[in-house]
């Protein structure tokens, strides 16, 4: 599993280069066409790899319910992240990675509850969560390369 984290950390400095010189008004803009904007999808991958890899394996997360409330699937951007907000998500899409590292280590990845993802495959273990979160990120990854353009 080590090895598939490899490609969150890669995900996640993309994401960071990324979105690194926006202002706070850019990564709020939700531009024509869209239902979400650059922090939004940020916030999102953190959120659904917290989903995906801790709460499926019935471990604790580590982002709050608010956040997972704000930013889990089937949500949209429903109000103007602030600056607090938006430092918190970016110093989480590194911490989570750093966890998790430090919890396959420690090999807390014990259990898992198989999930029925939205795309039809189901997740049955915890190796299969990590990289269907890859897949999950890549995807992400494309929509904030593609919103950039538009803010």
């Amino acid at each position: 599993m080590k090895e598939i984290l490899e490609i969150t950390k890669t995900s996640r400095n993309m994401v960071s280069k990324l979105i690194q010189g926006y202002t706070l008004e850019q990564l709020n803009k939700v531009p024509e066409g869209f239902n979400n904007n650059l922090i939004w999808n940020v916030a999102h991958i953190i959120v659904t790899q917290q989903l995906l890899v801790y709460k499926l394996a019935g471990l604790p997360m580590m982002i709050s319910e608010e956040l997972v409330e704000k930013y889990r699937k089937g949500t949209k951007t429903e109000h103007q992240a602030t600056q607090e907000e938006v430092d918190e998500i970016l110093s989480l899409l590194h911490a989570t990675v750093t966890q998790t590292e430090k919890d396959i280590e420690n090999n807390l990845f014990q259990n898992f509850n198989e999930y029925p993802t939205s795309t039809g495959f189901v997740l049955k273990n915890n190796q299969d969560s990590m990289e269907f979160n890859n897949f999950h990120e890549g995807l992400h990854v494309g929509v904030i390369m593609s919103l950039r353009k538009l803010v």
